[in-house]
């Protein structure tokens, strides 16, 4: 069944709000990362071990900021096909994706069985959810 008006426009809203927020966390966390550079951390450090704990508060930051940039730009495909109105069907299969999906995950491109069929059967032989 496909979306109606009013479930496009909530997610519209939820897509739109969830991209003012991450923009907002990745401005606050660029800011803070120049406050507290790796260079002044370095700088503080007093043995290897201080310097590698150093090390990978740095790569942490760097990979959270990372990680929303990557939500970013999913929430910024995502309105594109809602724009161009192929939001809501499976970019592998073409099904329509499930309300449900979107409404936990509005940015979801795949239907559930698309998805765990990229990902793969985890480490203990049964699908990732």
């Amino acid at each position: 069944m496909a979306l109606t008006q009013q479930q496009q426009a909530n997610l519209k809203h939820q897509l739109e709000a969830r991209y003012a927020v991450l923009q907002d966390e990745v401005r606050q966390e660029l800011l803070q990362s120049d406050n507290e550079t790796y260079i002044e951390l370095a700088g503080q450090v007093h043995d290897h071990g201080d310097e590698s704990v150093a090390n990978m508060l740095v790569d942490v930051e760097l990979a959270v900021i990372d990680q929303h940039i990557a939500m970013l730009r999913e929430i910024e495909t995502a309105l594109q096909r809602l724009n161009a109105g192929s939001y809501g069907l499976c970019t592998s299969c073409g099904e329509e994706i499930a309300v449900q999906r979107l409404d936990t995950q509005p940015a979801a491109s795949r239907c559930l069985n698309c998805q765990k069929e990229l990902e793969g059967p985890d480490t203990h032989g049964t699908p990732r959810l």
